[in-house]
């Protein structure tokens, strides 16, 4: 018998992320943005703080990303997460600046502006509904001119 707990499940059905999760269930990976001023609203809002509008989207982006930054846990603090794992934070390449974070087992070799691939991580279920996250993991390729910060 293992002592691992399964991962803990984010909150799907939230007013301002929920359709984020509905997006990632369907295997496409979503950003919001306003419709008036195009600003990328991440952490997602109903609200553009850019120019104070009401009026967004959820826009379909591709999962092509560049590896930011990351970090090895190397402290359980939750059963559900053995380690080490290693967090990473990536910058989609349709979207620059914006940053999304993944989780890889173990500590994986990486390298400051490699290429990472999405694929969409089931959780689990919560009343029927599949809980998906996107998640990343490395590419083949490092790329150049890549922004690192540690």
């Amino acid at each position: 018998m293992s002592d691992t707990l399964p991962r803990l499940l984010p909150v799907d059905d939230d007013i301002d992320t929920g359709a984020f999760f509905e997006a990632a269930a369907r295997g496409e990976l979503v950003l919001r943005r306003c419709n008036d001023c195009d600003a990328v609203l991440h952490v997602p809002r109903m609200y553009c703080r850019h120019c104070r509008s009401w009026n967004g989207r959820w826009q379909v982006v591709g999962g092509d990303a560049t590896l930011y930054s990351w970090t090895v846990v190397t402290h359980q603090v939750h059963p559900a997460y053995p380690t080490p794992y290693t967090v990473v934070l990536v910058d989609l390449d349709e979207a620059p600046g914006t940053h999304l974070v993944g989780q890889l087992p173990g500590s994986p070799e990486l390298v400051a502006g490699m290429a990472m691939e999405l694929w969409f991580e089931q959780l689990g279920e919560v009343d029927g509904r599949r809980v998906v996250v996107p998640n990343w993991r490395p590419g083949t390729t490092v790329r150049s001119g890549a922004r690192h910060v540690q």
